[in-house]
């Protein structure tokens, strides 16, 4: 049987609005070979924080592991690098805790077909720079997976929306901070760098 269409399908035109809010980032200067692989995100969550933070996130990372490290104490920068990691490696594995937990309820509910979305996937290929990189592209690809489940259970009155709805801003805020932590550890080396740069020039002039 076909599907009634009652209403206007999105043809794109989503994926333009999300793409038109964000600036791009720049990597002009950044010499670094890069893993391509291919994305697909089919919802606005997991299109919205992949547009938003996976390539600051690998310009952040980059700064970090690469050019702060031709000048600060390789152990500082490694400290950092493992904060890093374990905030990464924490929103994989809350994720991977959701996603499971989302799957035994359809189990106990006898669910057994999983919501779709009407509008365009945002799909295509992206270089990943970093094993961190990496990691975080898989996280925000989990996001996107768990989206549909839980909307699914709402849908099956299994949980309720507002239970959704704090699900889905506690794994935001988790992805959010992730970047965030990235770029305010970024800012710090380059405030180091920049004082020891200071401290250098100090001492050559007297």
């Amino acid at each position: 049987m076909s599907e009634l269409r009652i209403a206007v399908m999105d043809h794109g035109g989503a994926n333009a609005r999300i793409l038109a809010k964000e600036s791009k980032a720049d990597f002009r200067r950044v010499e670094a070979a890069s893993l391509k692989m291919p994305v697909r995100f089919g919802s606005a969550e997991g299109k919205r924080f992949f547009v938003r933070y996976f390539s600051t996130l690998q310009l952040n990372s980059h700064f970090i592991s690469t050019i702060a490290r031709t000048v600060l104490d390789h152990a500082d920068v490694a400290k950092v690098e493992l904060a890093l990691r374990e905030q990464v490696d924490a929103l994989n594995d809350k994720l991977n805790k959701a996603i499971d937990g989302a799957e035994v309820l359809f189990k106990l509910h006898a669910v057994t077909t999983v919501a779709t979305y009407d509008t365009v996937a945002l799909e295509g290929e992206v270089g990943v720079m970093s094993s961190l990189g990496r990691r975080f592209l898989e996280g925000i690809t989990k996001l996107d997976q768990l989206m549909p489940l839980l909307q699914t259970l709402e849908i099956h009155d299994v949980i309720s929306p507002q239970a959704v709805d704090n699900q889905r801003s506690a794994l935001k805020r988790q992805v959010r901070n992730v970047a965030t932590a990235a770029r305010a550890f970024a800012l710090g080396l380059r405030r180091r760098m920049n004082a020891q740069a200071r401290q250098v020039a100090d001492t050559d002039a007297a």
